[in-house]
């Protein structure tokens, strides 16, 4: 095809696609700063991703408006994806994200909710009207018209190549904004297929002097777990009576820094296992088990293992979500018991509850052992959607004292399983208190849970979750003392007298 006819073909769809693509970006709930006010790199950059996504929607339809439309949905289903990302988590869609539409699929309950019925329903209605209009109202080009428009995609990636590198944070809200949705991805990729070698790790140093008899050990990362009482005062107080009781004799205990809002369970969970701040993760900050922790790093459960002890993970849900298979192993974890080895969640409930959890780790600390045991537990009870559960007023009666609002029934449901992990953690510190080896509990929550009604409505919590560190042995009372998530496994060991204080 000639220039000319390519210009006359595909010049109004290929330049007009473009200028609506950009508009799509003002979409985005994190508005980043209009094109012209990026540097020059940002823009060869979009213009060429643009031009490629075009040519290859013209290579298969061979219909430019067509074309350009398609390509025009593909980047409308990013912005909707990343505004119902920014609304439930408080953060924009970054590269790592991608992966979680192929979860999306196998495991929908755990994201198709938070997209949101209309949202799901309009893309799949402008979906469909698209394309029968697109197959029904244009005529097909010849079969090579989409090679120009491959072309100028690739002259406009090279110019983004060749041009002045963009300095980049990881920050993800500071780089949207400062890059465009399409370099801010670009680079995120980019950075994380960069090879480079580990971080060290506070567990790649030798063990310090050990106690006689090692203990057991039980650190339990309680799903969407913080302490909502001082918050919403229409909470009964005793929901909690069981963390209470241990906080009251704990080593340490206090609020915990996490690295996420209402989900990314990982960060939190690879933060406390490896004792890698965001900072040192860079890029991998956002999904860490995607490479970082596949990459040969120094652990908490590695360490142990190499005191002897045996490192058991109980997870009660599927043992290929986030790759935790292939790796937990490589974290150091010599066993790894997942939903296989329960019978399903309680009646009427999602997932596998957490007193069945607490049963099951309590049947592995009594089995019989000649070395120490390490159980570290990631619970999934209380795994949202919440909005998506059923309470009754008896719900509502048994943890609150007064009634709440009506479009506040999600903190009901929360407050119901928040009972059942309470009950948790006092079966567990009952089972390790009645064992003839000294042992330890660490308590900690991963992120607070999704409930922007309630947070709109009663307020929302700043982030942070709990943590306690309780030891059969017995401790003078501590004072709270703020603590990020990843010195918590240090602080847990440093504790039970096996490692150097921090």
């Amino acid at each position: 095809m000639a220039l000319e006819e390519f210009v006359l073909a595909a010049g109004v769809p290929l330049a007009g696609g473009l200028v609506l693509s950009w508009a799509l970006e003002a979409c985005l709930s994190l508005r980043p700063r209009p094109p012209w006010r990026r540097p020059a790199s940002a823009l060869f950059l979009h213009a060429g991703l643009w031009m490629l996504a075009f040519a290859l929607a013209w290579a298969v339809v061979r219909r430019p408006y067509f074309a350009a439309a398609l390509a025009l949905a593909g980047a409308g289903l990013i912005v909707v994806v990343n505004n119902a990302k920014y609304e439930a988590l408080r953060e924009p869609f970054v590269w790592a994200d991608f992966e979680y539409f192929t979860d999306a699929l196998r495991h929908p309950r755990l994201y198709l909710p938070f997209l949101g019925l209309w949202r799901a329903l309009g893309a799949a209605a402008g979906a469909g009207a698209a394309l029968a209009a697109g197959l029904m109202l244009e005529s097909p080009e010849p079969a090579g018209a989409g090679a120009m428009a491959l072309g100028l995609g690739g002259a406009a990636l090279a110019g983004a190549a060749g041009s002045r590198p963009v300095r980049i944070s990881f920050d993800a809200r500071k780089d949207l904004r400062r890059l465009g949705l399409a370099m801010a991805l670009w680079r995120y990729a980019k950075s994380e297929r960069r090879k480079e070698d580990p971080p060290a790790t506070p567990f790649s140093a030798p063990a310090a002097a050990l106690p006689e008899t090692l203990p057991d050990l039980v650190s339990v990362q309680s799903e969407s777990f913080f302490d909502p009482r001082s918050l919403y005062p229409q909470i009964r107080p005793a929901l909690l009576a069981e963390f209470d009781a241990l906080r009251a004799g704990a080593s340490a205990h206090g609020p915990l820094r996490v690295a996420s809002w209402g989900a990314n369970t990982v960060r939190t969970e690879f933060a406390f296992l490896t004792g890698l701040d965001a900072g040192r993760q860079g890029v991998h900050r956002y999904q860490p088990y995607r490479r970082l922790a596949r990459s040969g790093l120094a652990s908490l459960a590695g360490y142990l293992r190499g005191l002897g002890y045996r490192t058991v993970c109980v997870h009660p849900y599927h043992r290929g979500f986030y790759g935790r298979d292939r790796v937990l192993p490589l974290l150091g974890f010599d066993e790894f018991i997942d939903i296989a080895a329960f019978e399903g969640g309680a009646p009427g409930q999602p997932y596998v509850g957490d007193r069945d959890v607490a049963a099951r780790v309590i049947e592995l600390l009594g089995q019989a052992r000649t070395g120490p045991l390490y159980v570290h537990v990631i619970t999934m009870e209380n795994h949202g959607p919440l909005h998506w559960e059923r309470v009754d007023a008896a719900d509502e009666a048994a943890v609150c004292r007064e009634p709440l609002p009506a479009d506040c029934r999600d903190l009901v449901a929360y407050c119901r399983h928040l009972g059942n992990a309470d009950a948790m953690f006092g079966m567990l510190a009952r089972a390790l208190a009645a064992l003839t080896r000294p042992a330890g509990l660490c308590i900690y929550g991963d992120h607070v849970p999704i409930m922007p009604g309630v947070y709109r409505r009663l307020g929302a919590p700043s982030g942070e979750t709990e943590y306690l560190i309780w030891r059969t042995e017995g401790d003078a009372r501590a004072p709270a003392a703020p603590l990020a998530a990843s010195d918590l496994g240090q602080a847990f060991l440093a504790r039970m007298g096996l490692m150097p204080a921090a």
